[in-house]
């Protein structure tokens, strides 16, 4: 099994708080994990530091081979992210932006131009090539938020709570991207408030209070926990937790 997420322990400390407290968990080549957790759980900070935005406090991990500790800037390489707060430029045109993302990233000319009319064309977007960012409807804006995040052919992509605001349709649509980039060997981190999105990732882990207290499959997970859905597993687990925001 090829693991290109490997925790151990892994903890965070803020002074007297322990806002991740020892997690071990594994992620698998092209998995679409789903990382869950009421507010103030841990998840963030535990994103960070698998980012290489925040050095642990204890504990070990490696994202795509490489260590959290010391090698943070081959982490960044090798790693796509998209928030939900929208991670592109909105006064640059579409066109524009999958140049300068593609440039931060480190591709070519070529492979900029060849990559980004792919991407404009999968996503229909080729008559709005010269349009402003800020004049695209928001599920149009999180779709290409997400083409950009993984335009490079990254190993994983971290998504935070990536689809908020966005209606229905478009949340569909948007995991249809998750699910393509998952088949070209791409391995998915998500945070999700929508419990019903729990049920797309193969594996979900749930924290409460910094600590990972269930991690399974969502079939495994409701059998575990006698429910019919993951809306009752989270509120099993949640209900549990003594700190919030």
């Amino acid at each position: 099994m090829e693991y290109v997420i490997k925790t151990d322990r892994l903890t965070k400390r803020f002074g007297d708080f322990t806002a991740t407290n020892e997690i071990t968990f594994e992620v698998e080549k092209a998995e679409i994990f789903g990382f869950l957790g009421a507010n103030g759980a841990g998840k963030t900070t535990a994103m960070r530091m698998l980012c290489g935005l925040s050095i642990p406090s204890s504990g070990t991990a490696t994202v795509a081979g490489f260590d959290v500790y010391k090698q943070t800037e081959e982490i960044k390489r090798n790693i796509g992210y998209m928030s939900q707060r929208f991670s592109l430029y909105e006064d640059l045109t579409v066109q524009e932006n999958i140049r300068f993302f593609g440039g931060i990233y480190g591709l070519s000319n070529r492979e900029i131009k060849t990559k980004g009319e792919d991407l404009l064309e999968q996503l229909g977007l080729k008559n709005e090539a010269k349009k402003l960012v800020a004049s695209l409807p928001l599920g149009w804006k999180q779709k290409l938020s997400f083409s950009v995040a993984v335009l490079h052919q990254p190993k994983i992509v971290f998504l935070d709570e990536p689809t908020g605001g966005v209606d229905p349709v478009t949340r569909r649509q948007f995991w249809d991207l998750i699910y393509e980039a998952s088949a070209k060997g791409i391995t998915v981190f998500v945070t999700t408030h929508y419990m019903d999105e729990a049920e797309y990732c193969n594996r979900i882990s749930i924290m409460v209070d910094g600590k990972i207290e269930a991690l399974d499959t969502p079939a495994n997970l409701k059998s575990q926990f006698k429910a019919s859905s993951m809306d009752q597993v989270f509120y099993q687990l949640a209900r549990g937790a003594k700190r919030s925001d």
